[in-house]
């Protein structure tokens, strides 16, 4: 499967992990994690690794290290997630 490239909008400490819509144009992923030295962004790293079934070190984040707004790229995803889906009408 090709590289997926997606632009997020992360809501941390979260009372769950998921997608959560699509939001001014970007996907919205909730994480339970806090913004805290880099927790959030390792956080979201796993999270999308299980959903998309590759290695946590397939998942980059591109733009936005220190933000709320990422540009994150998913190499090697086995499986795309329903909910996804649903959320984003198969849409990259």
């Amino acid at each position: 499967m090709e590289d997926l490239i997606l632009h997020v909008v992360i809501q941390p400490k979260a009372s769950r992990d998921a997608f959560a819509g699509i939001l001014n144009g970007e996907l919205k992923i909730t994480i339970t994690a806090p913004p805290v030295d880099g927790k959030a962004n390792e956080h979201l790293r796993r999270f999308l690794s299980r959903q998309f079934r590759t290695a946590a070190g397939n998942v980059t984040i591109l733009r936005g290290e220190t933000g709320r707004h990422k540009t994150v790229k998913i190499t090697g995803a086995r499986e795309i997630p329903e909910e996804y889906l649903k959320i984003t009408g198969g849409q990259q």
